[in-house]
């Protein structure tokens, strides 16, 4: 059986999940939460993003509760798992679960399709909340999120693109532009081109100071 059931319909009908995070002690903490609410069932548990895919793949599951990082026995992150559930029909929604909030983590999540995002110090509350908002197809966002959506919204000229927040925490983990090239699989001059757009946007005029100016906005970690 794949596809979603009729769980966040109003037909009363259970909500199954799937969580997919490589902390024990974190799946066990959703569990224990998630486990209290009549209208939650547990479904299945991953370890890895790979694993996630495969159980969501199988069927039976309304919605996953997604974190972001994976440990060393994961090759995808959460976002990549994110974009794989969901490229299916009929696939599960997708609650990313997680304690990043830059926008170098939300944006590539919400862009793979996730239907929410909440940080992991969510009141128990506020994630049932979410879950049941994601079963029904309808979007979660933590506010801290929101706020920086919204603001994206209301500044498009200024915010940074998805991509140039990808590159710009490269520059931040101290790679070179040859190495952002070889590692995102661009040309040398269209990683420079980025950083042009950066430094317009963010009002600086070497590396540093937009690593600096990222980190002060929320934009990268």
């Amino acid at each position: 059986m794949n596809g979603r059931s009729d769980g966040g319909s109003g037909s009363g009908a259970v909500i199954r999940l799937l969580l997919a995070d490589d902390h024990p002690v974190v799946r066990a903490g959703l569990r224990a939460v998630l486990e209290g609410e009549p209208d939650f069932t547990i479904a299945a548990e991953a370890a890895t993003a790979e694993r996630a895919v495969e159980l969501a793949a199988a069927g039976g599951v309304d919605v996953v509760l997604m974190d972001l990082q994976f440990g060393p026995g994961s090759a995808m992150n959460g976002a990549q798992a994110t974009a794989a559930i969901t490229a299916r029909p009929g696939a599960p929604r997708v609650l990313v679960v997680t304690t990043y909030e830059t926008d170098a983590d939300t944006l590539p999540a919400l862009e793979a399709g996730a239907t929410g995002y909440l940080l992991k110090d969510a009141p128990p509350e506020e994630l049932a909340q979410a879950v049941r908002a994601a079963a029904a197809g309808r979007s979660a966002l933590a506010p801290s999120v929101a706020d920086r959506l919204l603001e994206r919204m209301r500044t498009p000229a200024a915010a940074l693109s998805a991509r140039e927040t990808e590159v710009l925490g490269l520059v931040a983990d101290g790679l070179t532009n040859q190495q952002i090239s070889q590692r995102l699989h661009l040309s040398q001059a269209t990683v420079k081109s980025h950083l042009v757009h950066v430094y317009t946007k963010l009002a600086v005029d070497s590396r540093t100071a937009a690593v600096r100016a990222a980190r002060g906005r929320g934009l990268i970690r």
